[in-house]
Parts: C-alpha cells; structure tokens; sequence
C-alpha cells in the first residue's frame, strides 16, 4: 500500500494524538477508503509497519522518489515481519542463487513446511491464513518491484537506492541491508 504508507508517513510527521489520528482516518478520510472500518483497519497496520523505522525515514518516505520510498517500505515490512524477512531469504535469495526465473505457489508449501518445522504451533494456521499470508508476501514482492507481478512472479531483483543504504547504515541496520542486498 505505498501511497496510504506516504499519507500516514507525512501524517505521523505531525505527531497526532490519538483523537487526530482517528478525525483524520474517519472524518477527513486520509486514506480515501469507502469504510471507516477499512481505513482504520488499514492504517494500524500501516502504522505498525512505519513505527518500525524513525522520523527521518517516515520523511523520506512522505516526501522522496518513489523507489526511496518504496525500498524503505519494504524495510518497514521485513522489519515488522519475520516471517517475510525468512521468504526473502529462504525462497527468494535461493531461486536467485539457483537462478529459478520464477517462484512457484508450490514454493509456498516447502517454505511454510520448514517453518512447522522450525515452529510447531505454526501447523495450527488454517489453510486459509497460510493463504493470505503467501498473497501478501507476494503483493508485498510486487509492489516493492523485486517480482514482475503477483501472476507471473518473475524476478526482477533489484539494487538498493544510496539513500536506502544510508540509511540502513545509519541505523545499524545490517541485517535488513544484507538481506536486501543478496536479495
């Protein structure tokens, strides 16, 4: 969702209190959804995702070229989900490396089997959850242009912004760029 990601970027560098937030979501409909309820539910996420980076990034995401912004959600993502940062590692870094063109759904089911593996109480995910999950890893891949699309999902790695770096470095953060840039 990188122009809702840009809006709560840009809102959340005015500092809002909690009755701010809420008449900006609801009333003045930041986000431009049709349901309060989906732009609430929208913007938590979204918000917990940004919350992971600092104020300088939330600027750089509100305000810069839409890669800069793009790569930093997507640092946002990894950072607010580990289970996101092992796909990348564990799927696509291998396809890479392997050079497989595309990932295949049935990628899906070896990934989330080592997973069990790893965690047992993930076996207790209902088919439907593992579902989504698999959706939005993909749109997450999509969006952030490190796969062609969500049909095809095609490849198309990608080489980290200077700006990214910098701020990756700045903040210690060798694990993401690592990550990101095997990737």
């Amino acid at each position: 969702m990188p122009l809702e990601s840009r809006r709560i970027a840009a809102f959340l560098l005015t500092q809002p209190t909690e009755s701010a937030w809420r008449r900006a979501l609801v009333e003045e409909n930041l986000l431009q959804k049709k349901a309060p309820s989906t732009a609430l539910r929208q913007a938590k996420l979204i918000r917990k995702r940004l919350e992971t980076l600092d104020p300088p990034a939330w600027e750089l995401v509100a305000n810069r070229e839409q890669e800069v912004s793009i790569q930093l959600l997507l640092v946002a993502a990894i950072r607010h989900s580990q289970l996101l940062a092992d796909f990348i590692e564990h799927v696509y870094i291998d396809h890479q490396r392997r050079l497989d063109l595309a990932i295949l759904p049935g990628n899906w089911d070896g990934f989330f089997t080592e997973c069990t593996h790893k965690d047992p109480s993930v076996s207790s995910w209902s088919a439907s959850t593992q579902t989504k999950l698999f959706q939005v890893i993909i749109r997450i891949l999509s969006e952030a242009k490190y796969i062609e699309s969500t049909r095809n999902m095609k490849l198309t790695p990608q080489s980290l912004h200077p700006e990214v770096k910098r701020y990756l470095s700045t903040s210690g953060d060798t694990y993401v760029m690592s990550l990101l840039e095997r990737a």
